[in-house]
């Protein structure tokens, strides 16, 4: 089936248990017992079989139709999108938005920040280290043009309205989170992206707010869990731990496309389900595999198992990880599917709480370059994050998710600070008048 990542997962771990996997624990980290004793264990028995009886038909869908299963609209179409169309997007949890910049706009972008980066290669790092594609840049004119471009702000803010909230403390209002940038060349292996979910790993367990995001998960009721309710998501602390996790609420992850680029030229894979596939995760660390692996796939054969204190790809200081033989039941090398190809201007949405990989090979015939622009809300948390943004911005430091990243952007040349920002809109997004 196209868009499947077929025998392609070679390059990236597969995760069993074994004693050296165990991540330790402060005194008192006992998280798995402490919802066992809250919710119970018929509770979490019932979860489990009704999400991989419900995740049979769901993989066998995504399996069948591949990368087809990921909704494709244009801008308009999307800004115009009926209440049933946006429930169908809200369903699938990922889409393509096409033509939100003008090609020839988000060519020009892509030669600015490829000259941006060669004038100042000798201060730029990023990943791999030794050759480095992904860039610790966060402030350069390209990067602040895309994120206070209008289409691009009207756009977020349609996609923070997918998201509800009762309380009057939040707002779809979007805010520029600054991210980095890639410029990744053709013919480059990179294995180090394998399918994971952003947003925070044992944090997802650990803190009680973001635990209360998936109440209807542990109570016995995972069809319930309703992944876009804003009032109990906004409190959730994703940066719990010091670490690679953001500590800003992403509604929707975001990628916007300075190149064409199609499956195995350095694109994205997603797994396109939220609600089963991140009640699978949070409950898999309950349950232990049966002896005999010809009966992983039948769920009535997993039996509760608190003791191991084995959270499966979970790490405190890096996302939450997933493969194969940890998490069977998603059928990840059938339904990881590659986006659909996308042009110069177009953007990827997935939400916050979807796997997600990388290409671990990059076949094109030209560099993958795109821009990490996410939809982010007006919270309480994320204003709080964005004032310190502005603070890191005027200072000339990286931002705080990045701290230990970047050097000084003022010195760059091509530096062209506030003056970067295109709109009154724009400074208002990235902060200026909070």
């Amino acid at each position: 089936m196209p868009g499947r990542i077929e025998k392609k997962w070679s390059p990236w771990p597969q995760l069993m248990f074994h004693p050296q996997m165990l991540e330790k624990r402060g005194e008192g980290e006992v998280y798995e017992k402490m919802i066992l004793e809250q919710y119970g264990a018929e509770a979490l028995k019932k979860s489990w079989i009704e999400t991989c009886k419900a995740l049979e038909q769901v993989t066998d869908e995504i399996s069948e139709k591949g990368t087809s299963i990921i909704p494709i609209m244009n801008l308009e179409e999307f800004m115009a999108a009926s209440t049933s169309r946006k429930e169908e997007l809200k369903d699938r949890g990922c889409f393509v938005v096409r033509g939100v910049v003008p090609k020839d706009e988000a060519t020009r972008w892509y030669h600015d920040l490829k000259d941006y980066v060669t004038d100042n290669k000798d201060s730029i790092t990023g990943m791999p280290a030794e050759t480095p594609f992904m860039f610790n840049v966060y402030h350069s004119p390209t990067q602040q043009a895309a994120r206070s471009h209008p289409n691009s702000l009207a756009l977020q803010r349609a996609i923070n309205t997918l998201w509800h909230d009762t309380t009057t403390t939040t707002s779809p209002e979007p805010l520029s989170y600054a991210d980095g940038c890639r410029i990744r060349p053709e013919n480059t292996k990179f294995n180090s992206l394998p399918p994971h979910i952003d947003g925070g790993s044992l944090s997802r367990w650990a803190d009680p707010a973001y635990r209360n995001v998936y109440h209807s998960i542990f109570s016995g009721s995972p069809l319930e869990h309703d992944p876009y309710d804003l009032s109990i998501r906004a409190p959730a602390k994703s940066g719990l731990f010091p670490g690679t996790s953001s500590q800003v609420l992403r509604a929707f992850q975001g990628w916007t496309a300075l190149t064409s680029a199609g499956p195995g030229e350095g694109s994205l894979l997603l797994y396109p389900n939220i609600k089963l596939a991140i009640a699978y995760v949070m409950l898999r660390p309950f349950f232990q595999e049966p002896e005999n692996p010809a009966e992983y796939m039948d769920a009535t054969k997993w039996t509760l198992n608190v003791e191991r204190g084995w959270y499966p790809g979970t790490w405190k200081k890096l996302p939450q990880i997933v493969s194969p033989m940890s998490h069977p039941h998603l059928r990840l090398e059938e339904c990881l599917v590659n986006i659909p190809r996308v042009e110069e201007g177009d953007t990827v949405w997935w939400h916050a709480d979807m796997i997600h990989g990388v290409d671990s090979e990059h076949n094109g015939t030209h560099d993958s370059s795109v821009l990490y622009i996410a939809a982010v809300p007006t919270t309480p948390d994320n204003v709080a994050y964005m004032k310190g943004q502005v603070a890191d911005f005027r200072a000339g430091v990286p931002p705080e998710d990045f701290r230990g990243n970047g050097t000084d952007e003022t010195k760059f040349k091509g530096y062209l600070g506030e003056k970067g920002i295109l709109s009154e809109e724009g400074r208002k997004a990235a902060g200026f008048e909070l």
